[in-house]
């Protein structure tokens, strides 16, 4: 990711922002509001941006709660539970998307569900609640999770037979992700898997590409300049976003054909895209395309393991907030009015005072009692599908799928690094991926 600034330009621009913040604080002397500790400026953050979570993680150390300035805001970081409670339940009606989240994030998931507030996000939310509640997406998903999974095991038992053929297990497990998510949500076999769709391929690089630069613009000052003159990152992020959006609206261009050509065959269809073109048509004027582009539990011992990877390693590995009016926090400290409140899923499941000592060690037993059985711990404490109102509709559909992925895998084959003394690194996006491959080497546990 290109960095608009040179080192020197970088400090001089900290030392004018370090500035612009002491003039603030010396204007709003006498108010008597405690803020959060300045950590740095959002130029430190660029600064460190190809090891974003791990620089977080090392602040979240120092303060629990902090900041970073910026010309025209703060942006507050904490790992707090009572905070991110009272964030995201308690007083949820003061922190949302607001405008300018939207505007960061409009170029990729538009007016989704992902990225708006009042009335828009409830309307989404109610459809979407109702559909992820039925039996019949519950019966589809589990069926597409297993043939899928099925696939996938062809392709490592083949490197198993050969001669020590390595596999990329993260690439892998991404690319059947993908073919799940598209044929349970578009009824589409994207082919990503098997690499026998170009197109498909191309849309996963794409949206890769494009969420690393739309985390970028958060830090990058100058992200609107280079856009409206189609340069540098932001030229790239055209190209991709116009690779996604070609792919995803010939997906419902084709859906919508098939509905005109017969409309009681279609009826039966068990896709989410399909039932939502059957509201559209119930009521026209509630989703158009762009809307659309937008919009196995006795395992206890697999659940915990599950959930300890996720503790580790979250999906989303930050979240913001837009403070819509001046609040103080449950841990004392002030935010204003246009703050960014982020909490912090990543660094949270790497602190000492949350999960103790081994916090940062990878122990599936935590989740269980004496008895074996998964206990679970507060959504405010173990973040990584949100919580609240906003609380993740996907949830026990990504369980899942991880646990019949997971069976089906560890049941047919034994898995350990290729290289034992491998390190891993994470490529700075709104999702948390690896910035290489995982190699292992697969053998049969039943020849």
């Amino acid at each position: 990711m290109d960095s608009p600034l040179s080192r020197p330009a970088l400090l001089a621009l900290s030392l004018l922002l370090l500035a612009l913040y002491l003039a603030r604080r010396h204007l709003a002397r006498g108010k008597n509001r405690t803020y959060p500790p300045v950590a740095g400026t959002v130029l430190h953050q660029v600064l460190n941006f190809g090891r974003l979570v791990e620089y977080q993680t090392e602040l979240s150390r120092r303060y629990p709660t902090f900041r970073m300035l910026t010309p025209t805001c703060n942006y507050v970081y904490t790992v707090e539970p009572a905070n991110v409670e009272y964030i995201l339940k308690t007083n949820f009606a003061n922190y949302g998307k607001g405008v300018m989240t939207h505007d960061v994030m409009e170029d990729l998931l538009g007016d989704g569900i992902f990225n708006v507030d009042g009335a828009k996000w409830r309307h989404q939310r109610k459809v979407a609640s109702h559909e992820f509640s039925t039996r019949v997406l519950r019966d589809y998903s589990s069926a597409v999770f297993r043939d899928t999974a099925a696939e996938l095991a062809g392709i490592v038992a083949a490197a198993a037979r050969g001669a020590g053929e390595r596999l990329d297990i993260s690439d892998l497990l991404m690319r059947s992700t993908l073919d799940s998510i598209f044929e349970i949500g578009f009824g589409v076999n994207l082919g990503s898997l098997t690499g026998s769709s170009e197109e498909g391929a191309a849309f996963a690089r794409a949206f890769d590409d494009a969420s690393e630069q739309v985390l970028y613009r958060f830090f990058d000052l100058f992200w609107k300049v280079k856009r409206f003159f189609s340069i540098a990152s932001e030229a790239a992020m055209k190209r991709s976003v116009r690779t996604i959006d070609g792919f995803v609206y010939a997906v419902i261009d084709r859906k919508i054909e098939q509905m005109g050509r017969n409309h009681q065959e279609f009826a039966k269809k068990e896709d989410i895209l399909s039932r939502f073109l059957l509201e559209r048509e119930r009521d026209p004027g509630c989703f158009d395309n762009k809307y659309l582009r937008d919009a196995i539990g006795k395992m206890q011992y697999l659940h915990a393991a599950l959930a300890e990877t996720l503790r580790l390693y979250p999906a989303v590995p930050m979240d913001v907030k837009y403070c819509f009016s001046d609040d103080t926090l449950p841990d004392g400290y002030a935010v204003n009015q246009g703050d960014m409140v982020n909490y912090q899923p990543y660094p949270m499941g790497r602190m000492k005072f949350l999960w103790g000592a081994d916090a940062e060690e990878f122990r599936p037993e935590r989740w269980l009692n004496d008895d074996g059985v998964f206990v679970p711990e507060s959504p405010f404490k173990f973040t990584a599908f949100q919580a609240g109102p906003r609380i993740c509709l996907g949830k026990e559909f990504a369980y899942r799928q991880m646990k019949i992925f997971a069976a089906v895998l560890l049941h047919l084959f034994r898995l350990e690094m290729w290289d034992a003394d491998a390190t891993v690194g994470y490529r700075p996006m709104l999702t948390l991926k690896m910035d290489g491959p995982l190699f292992v080497r697969a053998s049969l546990r039943r020849p």
